[in-house]
């Protein structure tokens, strides 16, 4: 097949040497089969910012920093050379959030590096050395759909105690080898300490997650799991070995408004009948 410009720099450098075929295009990015050495891996190849679909990005970026001051600086004002520093740091968060799950017992693809914009990493196949298929592509028993949604909680668990929020977790960003569930396309992980948003994106990463498997198992569909998760993380009480119940436990003590109201209203009733007092006593 036509070798992708992007990739061509890695055929000329020896990094990639046969690109096998095209396995997918996304919003972000496309992805090839491509073969280095005796190792059949992925290459993902960026999309550039004005080509990409990807909805509401600066929202996802807000809180990366980058250690060059100058580059962050250039990022913050927009300037030519600041757009191409936040491609860089767009396409390099993918590269470090899997190693830091990785690294955190998440099962994502092993990355072998980002050469730019092209990200070499692991092709996820099953025992017979087939293309993992999407989540979305899969059916399953109820068992089975338990088991593997709990795991999923677990990843998530994990990722938020790592400081990250994947930011766009659903069935499409998933795949299931023999081993069950793998989790990919991270660029837009979020730091769950620094973006304003983060509670909201755990929050619909782990509903996404709910409903799909939801379908073949409903009793998924009344678990809590990311207010469970989400309070213990505020708390400080969250670690990799924390067992999660799926049940969260709402405050009963809300608010009644009415009785509040009423409450104001007489507390202010009563100080215009001290003050009135006051007045009479004056005159």
């Amino acid at each position: 097949m036509k070798i992708p410009k992007r990739i061509q720099p890695l055929i000329d450098d020896g990094v990639v040497d046969e690109v096998i075929r095209p396995l997918m295009s996304g919003k972000e990015a496309a992805v090839y089969v491509v073969r280095c050495g005796s190792e059949i891996r992925c290459a993902k190849v960026y999309k550039e910012a004005r080509k990409r679909s990807f909805k509401q990005a600066v929202t996802y970026q807000e809180g990366r920093k980058v250690r060059n001051s100058r580059r962050q600086r250039a990022m913050e004002k927009g300037s030519r050379f600041g757009r191409k520093q936040q491609e860089e740091t767009w396409q390099n968060a993918e590269v470090d959030a899997l190693y830091r799950l990785a690294d955190a017992g998440v099962r994502v693809p092993t990355p072998y590096g980002c050469f730019d914009g092209v990200l070499l990493m692991e092709l996820v196949t099953d025992d017979d050395g087939n293309v993992a298929p999407r989540l979305n592509d899969v059916a399953m028993s109820e068992e089975q759909a338990i088991e593997d949604h709990y795991l999923v909680m677990q990843y998530v668990l994990r990722m938020l105690c790592a400081g990250l929020v994947h930011g766009d977790l659903s069935e499409f960003n998933v795949l299931v080898d023999d081993y069950g569930p793998v989790i990919i396309d991270l660029p837009q992980a979020v730091d769950a300490a620094a973006n304003n948003n983060a509670e909201k994106m755990f929050a619909r990463d782990v509903n996404n997650m709910t409903t799909y498997y939801g379908q073949f198992a409903p009793e998924l569909l009344d678990t809590q799991y990311a207010k469970e998760i989400w309070a213990l993380f505020e708390d400080g009480k969250l670690t990799p070995e924390t067992e999660l119940s799926g049940y969260f436990a709402e405050d009963a003590e809300l608010a009644d408004v009415d009785t509040v109201m009423q409450e104001i209203k007489a507390a202010f009733a009563e100080e215009q009948e001290r003050l009135e007092r006051l007045r009479e006593a004056d005159a």
